[in-house]
């Protein structure tokens, strides 16, 4: 049993070593564009075109209400369509706690006098001892604590996406994916989440606060991503390691 999980161990750890292998002295590659949601969605012929006479009388008009007039709405509202979503999130937190406390306390107990008990034990003990005073405590403990959290947080970023679906209450699900690469370094944007319509501006653009369900993911793959991240072996002994 030992040896199967070792061997089944060391498959892995060969594949995702001839994985990182593939990368040494190039550059990451990009991810296909003709794959994912996005594509499936562009490409997609929705319903077909309005014939008859009133098309025709639609398009003779200088105030049709069409996408492709002066006046028409041109805002991303079907499947294929692509909206601009605007990422700036500034944020900061700051939160200080300060406690004290302190507690005294002191007890004593006496007996010089107690049916002559005291007085005839003392003839017996070591010189120096006595039972006048029998008890004597006395306490005092204190205690202070103090922390602090702050956090600051700032990322301003635009990015194109694509209504992948309309939902039967008119929502629409969106995806967006940037890649930009530099020397050997490839930064990665994820965007994704449902809108309304409404919340849809003039401009074609949405803020990253009215997606419900937002997805928003920028990081990175390449040789300084590659670098920052600990070894497999290290991986694994933090995962095994009680201690």
């Amino acid at each position: 049993m030992i040896r199967d999980v070792t061997a089944v161990l060391g498959i892995c750890l060969c594949v995702s070593a001839c994985a990182r292998f593939e990368d040494i002295g190039r550059a990451p590659s990009f991810s296909d564009a003709n794959d994912g949601n996005e594509h499936a969605a562009m490409i997609y012929g929705g319903l077909p075109p309005v014939t008859g006479p009133s098309r025709h009388v639609d398009r003779a008009s200088l105030w049709s209400a069409g996408r492709g007039s002066l006046l028409g709405d041109r805002r991303a509202m079907q499947k294929g369509d692509i909206l601009t979503v605007v990422i700036e999130i500034d944020e900061e937190a700051q939160i200080s706690n300060q406690t004290a406390r302190s507690r005294t306390g002191a007890e004593g107990l006496q007996i010089p006098q107690l049916f002559g008990i005291p007085q005839r034990i003392n003839d017996e003990l070591p010189t120096g001892a006595t039972l006048d005073n029998a008890v004597d405590i006395s306490s005092n403990a204190s205690s202070a604590g103090d922390g602090s959290v702050r956090r600051q947080e700032e990322l301003t970023l635009r990015v194109a996406a694509t209504i992948t679906q309309v939902l039967p209450n008119g929502v629409l699900e969106i995806q967006g994916v940037q890649e930009v690469r530099v020397n050997f370094e490839l930064r990665e944007l994820l965007v994704s989440g449902f809108v309304r319509p409404e919340d849809i501006s003039r401009k074609n653009e949405i803020t990253y606060d009215k997606i419900a369900s937002a997805r928003i993911s920028y990081g990175g793959r390449g040789q300084i991503t590659d670098v920052q991240q600990p070894r497999y072996g290290q991986q694994i002994l933090d995962v095994i390691l009680p201690f």
